[in-house]
């Protein structure tokens, strides 16, 4: 028979997996993170995983919208904090120091994160399109700017100067630096 656990512990327990799940996805890949794994550095019984997710790709789906979730709120956080230039330059960059952390954000175009989308749910799948609209809503509807050019080019080159993050490895300047050079200088081409 199944342990059962009391609220607190359930709570504890859920947020291991997540960040077990968080983990390991950013440094072994979906592919590569079992349940199994997770289920170890947690201190549970795969048994006991399924009381609180369904499948490894339903817990992949809440790690993924919930990472970006949280950035998202932070950056909004950031944005409403200062609602200036500068503002939307430090939301910037916060979020970049996050997709740096979490490189899973960022591989959306690797055979390993194919091989999750094609394995969940329609309902997970409109879940992380969802929340990936939301990253990109973050910037169009600033109650404090105008863009200078059209928001669909706007919004492209934030995306675009983001994902240069593929490209850290190969940069002979420290990465992070290059980041904030190029979002404090190209954000005062993109608003009033």
């Amino acid at each position: 028979m199944a342990r059962s656990f009391s609220e607190q512990e359930r709570e504890n327990i859920r947020k291991g997996i997540l960040d077990a799940c968080r983990q390991s996805w950013t440094q072994y890949g979906y592919k590569k993170t079992g349940v199994d794994e997770i289920c170890r550095r947690v201190g549970i019984s795969k048994g006991a995983f399924y009381l609180f997710f369904e499948s490894k790709e339903a817990l992949f789906c809440e790690v993924l919208c919930s990472v970006q979730e949280q950035i998202c709120d932070a950056a909004a956080g950031i944005m409403e904090a200062h609602r200036d230039k500068a503002g939307v330059a430090e939301a910037l960059k916060l979020i970049y120091r996050e997709y740096d952390k979490n490189n899973f954000l960022y591989n959306a175009d690797s055979t390993d994160f194919t091989i999750l989308m094609n394995k969940l749910s329609g309902e997970q799948a409109e879940m992380i399109v969802e929340s990936s609209d939301r990253s990109r809503s973050l910037f169009l509807n600033h109650p404090c700017l105008q863009f200078k050019v059209n928001a669909d080019t706007a919004v492209s080159v934030i995306y675009s100067l983001i994902m240069n993050i593929k490209n850290k490895d190969v940069l002979p300047q420290n990465h992070l630096e290059v980041f904030d050079f190029m979002a404090d200088h190209l954000i005062d081409d993109l608003y009033e």
